[in-house]
C-alpha cells in the first residue's frame, strides 16, 4: 500500500497519465499557427465537440459536488448543478453566434465591436483572473475526493485530529435531530459547531501537494499539444467518467439488497424508500436545502444563461468546431449528457445516506468514500481508475482554460503592442501564460472556504462583461462609451470598491451594523416514521437518558416513534450574513466578524428601510443576483444615448459576418461569401426580424426552430428522468 492505494492502483493511474502525456506529445507535432494550437485548426466534427462540451461541462466538481450536495440535503441537492438545465436550449442559438464571429478569442469581440483594443486587453486581464475561479473549483474538488480516497485510520490520527473528528460527530448529530427538543445551550452548540466546520476524515496525502501535482501534467501536455491534446483527453476523461458513474450504482444497488435482502435494481430502489427518511426525497422545498427556491434556481439559471456565453472559454469549445452545425449540437448535446449524469450523481449520493451515513462525517468526502467503499473489495485498480479520472476531468477542464487565457493574453495584450511577433514567438508567449494561468489557479482555491462559495463567484463574476456582450450583438446603437460605462461602473461597484473598502477600513468587518443576519424561523414538517427515522429518535432518547444520568440541564424527552407513525419534525436553519460574500464568523476573541467581500446592492437597500433580515436567504440571494444583472445594461443603455460616438466603419464589417453562416465548403469559400457580403451589406438585411429597426434579431430557419424545440422537449426529459429516478420504488 502507498498513500492508501494498492500497488494495483498506482500502476492503472501511472498508465493512464502516460497515455494523457502520450496525446500531448503526439499532437505537439500538429501546432504550426496560433489558430492549431488556441482551436485545433477549427476541424472538430459532431462527435469530438459533444465530448469537448461534456469535457468543459464536466470537472471533477461535478460528480463530487452532486453526491456531496445530495448526502447532504437529500434529492434536493441535485440542484446543485441543475441549475443550468433551463438554459441548456438557448446554446443552440448562441452556438452558431460563437462559431459565425470567426474570432481567435472573446477578447477580439470587444476589439472588433467596439473598436477598442483597451477594452479587449481588459477583458482579458478580468477574464483570467475569472477563469482562474473556475479551475480553482476542480483544483478544491480533485482534493477532497482524493483526501477521501486516501483516509488514514482512527489509529493514527494525532491528539488535535482525534478531538477534531469528536466535534465532527457532534456536529453531524446536532444536525440530524429534531430542534424542537434542544434546550438555549444545544442550539448554541449546533451554533458554535457550524462556524468551527471539524474535518471528518484525515489522509495520507497532502491537498496542496496534490493540487501542484495536477498543475505540473496539465502543463506538460497542454504547453506541448494545445488544444487538440486537450478536445482528446477531453473524450478520453468524459468516456471513463461516464462509466465510472454507471458502474458505482449496481455495486451500490447490490450493498444495500445484500443489508435488506432482495436483488436487482428494483428491490434496491424500493429498500431506499422503505429505509430512508420522507424528507430525502423532495425534489423542491426540502427543508435542508430551503434556499432552493423556485425563485432562486430561475433567477440563477437566468444569471448564470446570460453570462455563461461571455465567458471566454464558450468561444473555444464553439469556435474549434468545423462549422455550425457541429458547434451547435456539439455544445447542446455536450451539456445534456452532463445533466443525464448528473442525475446518477445525485442516485449515488442517496444511496450513500442509506449505506455511509454512520461513517461519513463530512458530505465532501461522500464520492470519494463511496468509491473506496464499492470499488475497493474488487482489488481490479479501479480506485486507482477513478482517482485518475477524476484528475483527468480537472485537467481536461484546466487544459481548455489555460488555452482560453493564453489565447486572451497573447491576442488582446502582448499582440497590439509587439513589433510583428512571429507565430512561433505567439505560441511560445501563449504558452509561458497559459502556465502563469495554471499556477494562479492553484494559489486562488487557497482563497475559499468550499466549493459552493467559488461557483456563487463564477455565476456573478461576468454579470460585468454581460450587457457589452448582449447589446453589442443585437442593438447596433450601443457603442464603446456605453460599453466602457456598464464594464467600468459594475466591476466597480461590484467587485472593486467591496473588496478595497473592507481592507482599507478594516473595522467594517466587526462593525455592528454590517454583521447583520436573517433570522429564519424554525421550520415545522409532518413526516410518515421510517426507519431510520426510528433509529435516530431512538438515538436521541438515549442521549437524553445519557444526559440527566449526568445532571445535565436538558428539554422535555422526546417520545417513542414506531415506524408508520406521522410525526412532526422541526428544523432550525442557520443564520446567514446578509452584506458579507463568505458569511460572518466567530473570531478568536470569540466576536463576530464579515468575511470576503461587502454586498454594496444589499446595504443600499437596507439603508433606505427594506429590513434584509425578516427576508428568507434565498430571496436576498434572487434580489441581488438580479441586481447585478438589470444594472450593467441600464448603464449600457444609459451611456450609450447620453454618449454619441461615430461608429459605422467597423459595424458594417462585424455585422456582415454575423449575419452570414460560416461556409461547410472550407476556409476559401467562406472568405468569398464574406468579401461579397461586405459589396452587398444592405442586401442582407432581410435576414433580419425587424429590418427597419436599431436590433440585429435573425429570422429564424427549421434548424433553428426544430433544434431549440427538440431542447426544450430534452429539459422536460431530464426533468421526468429526475422524477422517476427519484420516485421510483416508492
Amino acid at each position: 500500500m502507498i498513500f492508501g492505494l494498492t500497488y494495483l492502483d498506482i500502476i492503472v493511474m501511472t498508465l493512464y497519465f502516460g497515455v494523457i502525456i502520450y496525446i500531448g506529445v503526439r499532437a505537439s507535432f500538429g501546432v504550426k499557427s496560433q489558430e492549431d494550437y488556441l482551436l485545433g485548426g477549427r476541424k472538430f466534427g459532431k462527435l469530438t465537440s459533444t465530448f469537448a462540451s461534456f469535457g468543459q461541462a464536466t470537472s471533477a466538481d461535478g460528480p463530487a459536488g452532486v453526491a456531496t450536495t445530495t448526502f447532504n440535503n437529500g434529492a434536493a441537492g441535485i440542484w446543485s448543478s441543475l441549475l443550468m438545465l433551463f438554459v441548456t436550449p438557448l446554446f443552440w442559438i448562441t452556438a452558431p453566434w460563437l462559431r459565425r464571429m470567426r474570432m481567435l478569442t472573446m477578447g477580439d469581440f470587444y476589439k472588433e465591436r467596439y473598436g477598442s483594443n483597451g477594452m479587449a486587453a481588459t477583458y482579458a486581464l478580468i477574464a483570467s483572473i475569472g477563469m482562474m475561479g473556475l479551475l480553482s473549483v476542480g483544483y478544491m474538488a480533485v482534493a477532497k475526493t482524493a483526501t477521501a480516497m486516501t483516509p488514514k485510520p482512527v489509529t493514527e490520527l494525532s491528539q488535535t485530529e482525534t478531538i477534531e473528528l469528536a466535534q465532527a460527530a457532534s456536529l453531524k448529530r446536532l444536525e440530524a435531530s429534531d430542534i424542537s427538543q434542544f434546550t438555549p445551550a444545544g442550539l448554541e452548540e449546533l451554533d458554535q459547531l457550524r462556524k468551527a466546520n471539524p474535518r471528518s476524515i484525515f489522509s495520507y496525502l497532502n491537498e496542496t501537494m496534490l493540487i501542484w501535482a495536477i498543475c505540473f501534467i496539465v502543463l506538460l501536455y497542454t504547453i506541448l499539444g494545445g488544444l487538440e491534446a486537450a478536445v482528446y483527453t477531453d473524450l478520453l476523461q468524459g468516456v471513463f467518467i461516464i462509466i465510472l458513474s454507471i458502474i458505482l450504482l449496481p455495486f451500490a444497488w447490490s450493498s444495500i439488497n445484500e443489508l435488506y435482502g432482495g436483488n436487482g435494481m428494483m428491490s434496491a430502489l424500493t429498500h431506499l424508500h422503505q429505509q430512508l427518511p420522507e424528507d430525502s426525497f423532495e425534489i423542491f422545498g426540502a427543508p435542508q436545502t430551503i434556499d432552493f427556491t423556485w425563485y432562486f434556481i430561475l433567477t440563477a439559471a437566468l444569471v448564470s444563461g446570460l453570462t455563461v456565453v461571455t465567458q471566454p472559454n464558450q468561444l473555444v469549445t464553439a469556435g474549434a468546431a468545423k462549422d455550425e452545425y457541429s458547434a451547435r449540437i456539439g455544445f447542446v448535446t455536450g451539456t445534456f449528457m452532463k445533466r443525464v449524469v448528473t442525475i446518477l450523481w445525485g442516485m449515488l449520493g442517496l444511496a450513500a445516506i442509506l449505506l455511509f451515513s454512520k461513517e461519513i462525517n463530512n458530505p465532501d468526502l461522500t464520492w470519494g468514500h463511496a468509491t473506496r467503499a464499492l470499488l475497493g473489495p474488487l482489488n481490479m485498480g479501479l480506485i486507482g481508475l477513478m482517482l485518475a479520472s477524476m484528475m483527468a476531468a480537472l485537467m481536461s477542464t484546466a487544459d481548455c482554460l489555460m488555452l482560453t487565457v493564453s489565447g486572451l493574453i497573447v491576442n488582446n495584450l502582448y499582440k497590439p503592442f509587439a513589433d510583428n511577433p512571429s507565430e512561433k514567438k505567439l505560441i511560445f508567449v501563449g504558452r509561458i501564460a497559459g502556465g502563469i494561468f495554471l499556477i494562479g489557479g492553484a494559489i486562488i482555491t487557497t482563497q475559499f472556504d468550499n466549493i459552493l462559495q467559488i461557483l456563487k463567484f463564477i455565476w456573478e463574476f461576468f454579470v460585468v462583461f454581460a450587457a457589452a456582450f448582449w447589446l453589442g450583438l443585437k442593438w447596433r446603437k450601443a457603442n464603446k462609451k456605453g460599453a466602457w460605462l456598464s464594464i467600468v461602473g459594475s466591476f466597480s461597484l461590484f467587485y472593486l470598491i467591496p473588496i478595497l473598502l473592507p481592507l482599507l477600513f478594516p473595522q467594517m468587518r466587526t462593525a455592528e451594523g454590517l454583521l447583520k443576519q436573517t433570522n429564519p424561523s424554525a421550520m415545522e414538517r409532518e413526516y410518515t416514521a421510517r426507519p431510520m427515522d426510528v433509529a435516530n429518535r431512538n438515538q436521541a432518547i438515549a442521549e437524553w437518558n445519557q444526559a440527566v444520568a449526568n445532571n445535565k440541564t436538558v428539554g422535555t424527552q422526546p417520545a417513542l416513534l414506531v415506524e408508520g407513525d406521522k410525526f412532526k419534525k422541526a428544523y432550525q436553519l442557520p443564520k446567514k450574513a446578509i452584506y458579507w460574500s463568505k458569511g460572518v464568523s466567530t473570531s478568536s476573541d470569540n466576536s463576530l466578524q464579515g468575511n470576503g467581500y461587502i454586498y454594496l446592492e444589499l446595504l443600499l437597500l437596507d439603508t433606505l428601510g427594506f429590513d434584509l433580515s425578516k427576508n428568507p436567504y434565498a430571496l436576498n440571494e434572487s434580489i441581488r443576483l438580479l441586481i447585478r444583472l438589470i444594472f450593467p445594461f441600464l448603464l449600457l443603455i444609459f451611456g450609450s444615448l447620453l454618449f454619441k460616438v461615430k461608429q459605422e466603419a467597423f459595424l458594417i464589417p462585424f455585422y456582415n459576418k454575423m449575419r452570414i453562416p460560416v461556409s461547410e465548403k472550407g476556409k476559401a469559400h467562406d472568405k468569398e461569401l464574406l468579401q461579397a457580403g461586405l459589396a452587398n451589406f444592405n442586401n442582407s438585411s432581410a435576414t433580419l426580424l425587424f429590418p427597419n429597426s436599431d436590433w440585429e434579431f435573425y429570422k429564424w430557419n427549421r434548424q433553428d426552430s426544430v433544434g431549440f424545440i427538440l431542447a426544450w422537449c430534452m429539459v422536460l426529459g431530464v426533468l421526468v428522468l429526475l422524477y422517476f429516478a427519484v420516485t421510483l420504488g416508492s
